[in-house]
């Protein structure tokens, strides 16, 4: 599950130990639901509370049961194996959702994080540059995170100026 963290026309990438820039992820945890694992894990992460910015209007217009805001999209990505973290091949099922900074607090990334976090603009992401880690590693962005990044800054960017 990954949650971008976007504001003021940045979202926020880190350096991930795979060599790759990607947004804030992980996995949900056992008696937790997608929304809340997103919040977790964005928090945890990058030390930012968020909020989930919906991206398509609820289903239906009944009370129960709940629903929660669907994920803008779903992405399967083939894992191979052969690291410490990957000991057999699968498939990553990944669960992609927009996210924006809760109002008053410091819009602060780690800074001493080993993957370095950087706030990348909408047009760094559209000119598709090569971004360097605060601590050495380089790559561009990959096609999905980068068009999901610029997405995520027009959602909360719509969101915003009420043009949702």
């Amino acid at each position: 599950m990954s949650g971008f963290v976007s504001q003021r026309g940045e979202t926020a990438l880190h350096w991930h130990r795979l060599g790759m820039w990607l947004p804030p992820g992980g996995h949900i945890e056992p008696d937790e639901d997608p929304i809340e694992a997103v919040r977790r894990e964005v928090l945890e992460e990058t030390g930012l509370a968020v909020e989930v910015v919906p991206t398509a209007p609820a289903y239906g217009d009944w009370a129960y049961p709940p629903q929660l805001p669907a994920p803008v999209t779903m992405g399967v990505y083939d894992i191979e194996a052969g690291g410490p973290h990957q000991r057999a091949s699968h498939q990553h099922i990944d669960l992609v959702y927009f996210t924006r900074p809760t109002p008053g607090q410091p819009l602060l990334l780690p800074d001493n994080d080993e993957e370095g976090w950087l706030w990348v603009s909408a047009e760094t992401l559209q000119a598709g540059e090569v971004l360097r880690s605060p601590h050495g590693g380089e790559a561009a962005i990959a096609e999905d995170v980068r068009r999901l990044g610029i997405d995520a800054i027009e959602a909360v960017r719509a969101l915003e100026t009420g043009a949702a």
